[in-house]
């Protein structure tokens, strides 16, 4: 049965790194409070703010006191302390693991430089504003392309990215993959049924349509 962990807050972004901590606790049925950070005020760059993380990014994680930066250190930290609660989502077994993360340092190198850059333009986030240069999309969606030709070769092995069980691996990707799919980038959707299952996971259909609302039930 799944228990409850301690209450937890974040200032996060409905995607990105955000989108990725709020997975996991969702995930881990972990109560959270959200901290909305005015990115136009620039209050990630406020002296404050800074306290708290010293690159003025997001996500933080406050803790009790306990400050922790960077999204994948926190989704790692969430699955080490509540290892045992709900969904595991790293393998206890030292092959198992070291497969989970050759996959996340694989997804690191060749999914996620270019799924951003192409969500940065067709989400008018990249230096040009709302004026996206097509030709910027066009060559990260043909580069993400070629990466997931190689992920169907994978998922014709296994269910998910590093194996038969749901894992970290497969989470990171919501940083950026329902994102180009919802701005019409549609390699993410025709690449097969095992990469579709990957980014439709249950908890991540739930965050998306009840919000991000820092609430487990």
């Amino acid at each position: 049965m799944c228990q409850y962990g301690v209450k937890t807050l974040l200032a996060i972004l409905p995607s990105g790194g955000g989108a990725l901590v709020s997975f996991v606790l969702t995930e881990k049925k972990i109560p959270f409070e959200v901290v909305t950070i005015d990115l136009e005020a620039k209050e990630h760059k406020a002296p404050e703010f800074r306290a708290l993380h010293p690159f003025g990014q997001l996500p933080v994680l406050d803790e009790d006191g306990f400050i922790l930066y960077e999204a994948r250190a926190i989704c790692r930290y969430i699955e080490e302390k509540y290892a045992d609660q709900c969904t595991s989502l790293l393998p206890k077994g030292l092959k198992e693991r070291a497969l989970v993360e050759q996959a996340v340092s694989a997804e690191l190198a060749n999914f996620l430089p270019h799924a951003m850059k192409a969500a940065h333009e067709v989400t008018g986030q990249s230096p040009r504003g709302l004026n996206a240069d097509q030709t910027v999309v066009d060559e990260a969606v043909a580069a993400l392309a070629a990466t997931l030709d190689v992920y169907e070769v994978l998922l014709g092995k296994h269910r998910f990215i590093a194996g038969d069980e749901f894992t970290l691996a497969d989470v990171f990707h919501y940083a950026y993959a329902p994102l180009l799919a919802e701005n019409g980038v549609d390699v993410m959707t025709k690449n097969g049924p095992n990469w579709n299952e990957v980014i439709s996971y249950p908890t991540w259909r739930k965050l998306k349509a009840e919000g991000i609302k820092g609430t487990v039930i």
